[in-house]
């Protein structure tokens, strides 16, 4: 049972990668798919026994450590009822590609990506956003309404030529929070009037070529070029939507769950 349980899971993993990240053709050994449904079964039982119906959830795809950061990746993760398995939603990025699409699938997958660490990151969101987003996560076209396929690991908190994936995440928190928000730039200016405050990374010129030239889906020309030639690049990570959620009373103080 345990083997066929391991078989499906790789299948899993391999269906995961295609759709989004990573890039490896290697496949991922057995113990990383033990640690990943370890990880989700931990993450499930923390996730029923906070009685939420959506919830922020983060993991440790890569070592960003050198830039102050700890969490990579973040995504919706939802359930219908009570006993009903959580599903997530979330944006990926196409491999080699400047391009993303939104994915549903279930919380095993989200940790088969060959983690940089086993670990997620929770936020419980507060009622009355989880009574909003829960509808919209459900619904394919209102889930996509705010996303574009353009994509650059770095966009601009405050441009729409490109979005990344936590960006696409809170631009839909805004738009279900705010009926009139029915487009990006709309959605954008709710997130600054709830005081939204991105990370700053200090990437110098020669960082910033180096990562333009060789990957397809980091871009920095739709940043302002006063802050570009000041190295202040501006971008929406976990840690500071989960800053953000905390500080506003959108959502409880982040827990973690190794």
């Amino acid at each position: 049972m345990r083997a066929l349980l391991l078989a499906a899971a790789l299948l899993a993993a391999a269906g995961a990668a295609r759709a989004g990240q990573p890039c490896e053709a290697q496949p991922l050994e057995v113990r990383d798919v033990e640690q990943a449904m370890e990880l989700a079964a931990r993450t499930a039982a923390r996730l029923d026994a906070s009685g939420a119906r959506v919830v922020v959830v983060a993991r440790v795809g890569q070592d960003l450590s050198r830039h102050g950061l700890h969490y990579s990746h973040l995504r919706f993760a939802y359930r219908e009822h009570d006993g009903a398995p959580w599903r997530v939603l979330h944006k990926l990025n196409h491999c080699g590609t400047a391009q993303a699409a939104l994915y549903r699938h279930g919380l095993g997958d989200f940790f088969l990506d060959r983690l940089h660490r086993y670990e997620a990151g929770v936020v419980v969101l507060a009622p009355g956003v989880q009574q909003r987003l829960l509808p919209l996560l459900r619904d394919n076209r209102r889930a996509a309404q705010w996303h574009v396929a353009r994509y650059s690991m770095v966009a601009y908190p405050w441009a729409q030529t490109y979005q990344q994936s936590n960006q696409w995440a809170i631009e839909t928190l805004a738009g279900a929070m705010e009926p009139a928000a029915a487009t990006r730039r709309q959605a954008q200016a709710w997130l600054q009037l709830r005081d939204y405050r991105p990370t700053v990374l200090r990437l110098g010129p020669l960082t910033r070529l180096g990562a333009r030239a060789t990957a397809a889906h980091v871009a920095f020309d739709d940043h302002p070029g006063e802050k570009r030639f000041a190295d202040r690049i501006e971008t929406v990570t976990v840690e500071s939507v989960f800053q953000w959620l905390a500080r506003t009373g959108l959502g409880d103080v982040p827990f973690t769950v190794h």
